[in-house]
């Protein structure tokens, strides 16, 4: 298939498209898929600090039990380019429909296998590789259920409010912390350690694959309509090789995922890091550090959506670029607020909760606008894919791993790091669009 760009005159049939779809009916079906997908994630997460050191690493320290357990964690941002390059493949050869079912079905199956994984003590090293072959399963699984939705509800946004339709897809990261946080809080709040790490973990997966089950169904109503096929063909959303993408808009594609980057390290920076750092310095109960999260989680859901605002009136761009410059300030302070006792490690949580909504909720496809239509469809969803394991993959396992043995001030380099590659993208972004 030829790789050239097609141009159409404003206003004609393919620029404005003839389906009457409005972009508040396209927000919902993202929401609900990102939302069920962060929930998987954060439910993996918290367990790697929760139980998975005693459940699957009892020969270890429990120091080492969390950072193997968080090895394990970096293997599903490994292998979600992977399952978007396999699923791309999938639907270009049976369908939307069948690549989602058969996505979502992986990742239900995967995360259902977790839960009923036997411990070292019953299976040996057998379990540690059985949660690491269903935490690829999960990446994979992951890259594939890529719909569409984001880059549609991007081409369909009034001019004037993209921002605002950016962000409601990126609402699913504080829900879905907010429900895995509010579970496990209620696990570890009820149930006694032993049986926490006996059956009580186990619970948060049966959870996430029931609401894996209903995000399938509600996401199919959506994509499978006449209307929103549609739609996506006048929009020229279709799956092309990824090894095309690589080849004719691999800049593209690593401007993309190097602008997010200060967000995505900042997401698990904020989620993850604290409830291990904190668990192991055992200076407080992880129910009162999840607590403080959820609140947080809930003051990110507001900045997420004040981010729309801002963004409209500011630019997407210049909003990004702020917002990596007030992460780079923040990332200043993490030795003295995670070290300064509850309180200071209070405001570190609900402060980086704040600023992770307003900058995350428009990190989503900020310089995507530069592929063409051709592109789009598999370069928005591989850019993503970058992005989360160049920025979130191994943030938990190296700001943990370099803390522990040089410091706090190691966590703030690596924020940072994050947030001078964001400047640089974009800067460079800019100079490749003036020139």
């Amino acid at each position: 298939m030829s790789s050239t760009v097609r141009q159409y005159p404003p206003g004609s049939a393919h620029e404005a498209g003839h389906s009457d779809v409005a972009p508040g009916e396209i927000a919902v079906g993202v929401v609900i898929g990102r939302a069920s997908e962060y929930f998987d994630f954060f439910v993996f997460g918290i367990a790697c600090v929760v139980v998975f050191p005693q459940v699957f690493f009892p020969f270890e320290s429990p120091l080492n039990g969390t950072l193997w357990s968080f090895v394990i964690f970096s293997f599903a941002f490994i292998c979600r380019p992977f399952g978007t390059a396999i699923f791309m493949a999938v639907q270009r050869r049976w369908g939307r429909g069948a690549k989602l079912t058969m996505a979502l079905f992986m990742l239900g199956t995967a995360t259902a296998g977790m839960a009923f994984l036997p411990s070292y003590e019953t299976l040996g090293p057998a379990a540690i590789l059985l949660l690491a072959i269903f935490r690829c399963l999960q990446g994979i699984a992951l890259g594939g259920s890529w719909d569409g939705l984001p880059s549609l509800l991007s081409l369909n946004a009034p001019a004037d409010r993209r921002g605002w339709y950016a962000m409601l897809g990126q609402l699913g990261a504080p829900v879905g912390f907010m429900l895995a946080g509010a579970i496990f809080l209620y696990l570890l709040s009820t149930l006694a350690s032993e049986d926490l790490v006996e059956w009580g973990w186990r619970y948060p997966f049966f959870v996430a694959f029931a609401i894996n089950v209903v995000a399938l169904f509600a996401r199919l109503r959506l994509v499978l309509t006449e209307e929103y096929t549609r739609l996506l063909e006048e929009r020229e959303l279709a799956p092309i090789r990824v090894s095309e993408v690589i080849d004719e808009q691999a800049y593209n594609v690593f401007i993309g995922a190097f602008a997010a980057l200060a967000s995505y390290a900042l997401f698990h920076l904020v989620t993850i890091f604290p409830l291990s750092w904190i668990n192991l310095h055992g200076e407080r109960p992880l129910a009162s550090v999840l607590t403080v999260q959820i609140i947080g989680a809930a003051l990110s859901f507001v900045a997420t959506i004040a981010s729309g605002w801002v963004a409209d009136h500011f630019g997407r761009r210049n909003t990004l670029a702020a917002l990596a410059g007030l992460i780079g300030l923040f990332a200043l302070s993490a030795p003295w607020l995670l070290g300064g006792g509850t309180a200071g490690e209070n405001l570190f949580i609900l402060c980086g909760f704040v600023l992770l909504g307003l900058s995350y909720g428009q990190a989503s496809g900020t310089v995507t606008s530069n592929f063409s239509m051709y592109f789009r469809y598999t370069g928005a969803a591989l850019t993503a894919d970058i992005a989360w394991l160049f920025g979130a993959a191994f943030a938990p396992l190296v700001a943990l791993g370099l803390s522990m043995k040089f410091g706090l001030i190691a966590s703030s380099l690596y924020l940072i790091s994050g947030a001078v590659c964001t400047l640089v993208a974009l800067k460079i972004n800019r100079l490749i669009e003036t020139n």
